[in-house]
């Protein structure tokens, strides 16, 4: 059975939105919530990139029973993981064990603000190891330090947990990092549908939840959710290796001045049709994704909840 989540997404949103929208995507019976984290947004066009883990407080507060979860956060140079271990411990108190972590290697859109510059994708990586290693021990319990390559921790100890410690989860792109998750997490993220990611997951002994991202765009025209999705999710048409280098929102503005509402839309299910919307996400489920998150472009959430609950959920099964 496939469990399907909305997305939160702050570049889009201001904090009060994003509060209300949880709660009603609780009612219109999403079984999870994701939460990007990011310090900038990817395009001036989304204006919006409030502190994902102040907004998390409040969500979990004002919600009941949807799991929660960050799609990602980045623990490694613009938060050190002893203050992630700390914020999300919190917020799993705050939920009742409902809350999640998910975790990535980052972007240097938001991990160069701290002037700590942005190293080569093998650093991030074995940073990214050691602040799982660094969580997992804070979340033991007691006094704790750690002597690692990149991060030292001396005579922490965290006295507000939950009673079982969240499920971390691994933004994955290849190989390495699927190991990697397998080895030291609990579940995996990815935003394209590769049978690959899974299998490479669970030949190195990954046997947790398999997290998918689908950008869509309902709209009660095509047109319409075409424009839109060119102005808010063109950011995604170069891919991962161009997403995690630029480093401002303007980059990402030039960077794609160029790119169609055609590239767009072939990344990004658009308009009404309910159909085209389930064969994208049947994408990710026939990839072997048991948890697929939409992430609505626009304005109009409240229109694509409607859709969802009576036109796109029941096509799902």
């Amino acid at each position: 059975m496939t469990a399907f989540g909305y997305t939160l997404m702050t570049e889009q949103r201001n904090p009060h939105e994003l509060v209300r929208e949880a709660q009603l995507a609780e009612e219109a019976g999403f079984d999870f919530a994701v939460m990007s984290d990011h310090f900038h947004p990817w395009l001036e066009s989304q204006g919006n990139s409030p502190f994902a883990w102040s907004v998390l407080g409040a969500v979990a507060d004002r919600t009941e029973h949807i799991g929660l979860m960050t799609a990602v956060t980045c623990p490694t140079i613009r938060y050190h993981p002893a203050m992630v271990a700390q914020a999300a411990a919190t917020v799993a108190v705050m939920s009742g064990g409902r809350f999640s972590l998910g975790l990535g290697s980052g972007e240097n859109l938001n991990e160069h603000v701290v002037g700590r510059g942005w190293p080569p994708a093998d650093i991030r990586l074995d940073m990214l190891r050691e602040a799982v290693e660094i969580i997992h021990l804070l979340w033991g319990g007691g006094t704790q330090r750690y002597r690692g390559r990149h991060f030292r921790v001396d005579d922490a100890c965290l006295y507000t947990l939950p009673e079982a410690p969240p499920k971390i989860c691994l933004a994955v792109s290849g190989g390495l990092s699927t190991t990697l998750a397998a080895e030291k997490a609990d579940g995996i993220i990815a935003i394209e549908p590769q049978a690959e990611l899974v299998s490479k997951y669970t030949e190195a002994g990954g046997d947790g939840p398999r997290y998918g991202q689908i950008p869509v765009c309902w709209a009660e025209d095509e047109a319409s959710a075409r424009a839109t999705a060119r102005e808010l999710w063109r950011f995604g048409v170069p891919g991962w290796p161009v997403m995690s280098e630029l480093p401002s929102p303007s980059n990402f503005e030039a960077a794609t001045a160029g790119v169609t509402e055609d590239e767009v839309a072939e990344m990004v299910p658009c308009g009404p049709d309910p159909e085209r919307h389930v064969a994208a996400v049947g994408q990710f489920v026939e990839a072997g994704f048991d948890h697929v998150a939409l992430v609505q472009c626009g304005d109009d959430q409240e229109g694509f909840l409607r859709f969802w609950q009576e036109d796109l959920r029941p096509r799902l099964g």
